[in-house]
């Protein structure tokens, strides 16, 4: 974590990142896992606890300087619905795990280049007289 203001978003990208390589492990781990009997998926909630940092007034800026990164950690949990595509309990469904996949990496490389964007501007910054 760098300490600046200058890197307020870089944090919190930062930690967005991180959350969103913890759930490709997750559900690449979900699908080696697809025939294994009882095996329950596992996801991560990342999201809203971004959303509830960033909720009431002012600015952007405003609301991600006053983010809290030591609390916003992402938590991994296991999915125990009952809801299972088969009978031996195993609740992972390769299309859903695949689409879940794929949405997270096109969410990854967006974090990835919005952090690019941030050092970029930060540079231009630095460098321009």
């Amino acid at each position: 974590m760098i300490q600046s203001n200058a890197f307020n978003y870089i944090n919190v990208l930062n930690k967005a990142a991180d959350a969103s390589w913890t759930r490709n492990q997750l559900l690449s781990n979900n699908l080696s896992n697809v025939s294994t009997p009882n095996y329950k998926r596992r996801d991560i909630e990342f999201q809203t606890y971004l959303a509830r940092q960033l909720q009431g007034e002012g600015s952007l800026d405003k609301k991600v300087s006053k983010i809290d990164l030591n609390s916003l950690e992402p938590t991994v949990y296991t999915d125990y619905s009952t809801l299972s595509y088969r009978l031996d309990g195993n609740n992972v469904d390769v299309d859903t795990e695949s689409a879940n996949l794929a949405q997270n990496q096109i969410r990854f490389n967006a974090i990835m280049d919005s952090m690019t964007s941030e050092f970029n501007r930060i540079k231009l910054a630095i460098t321009s007289k």
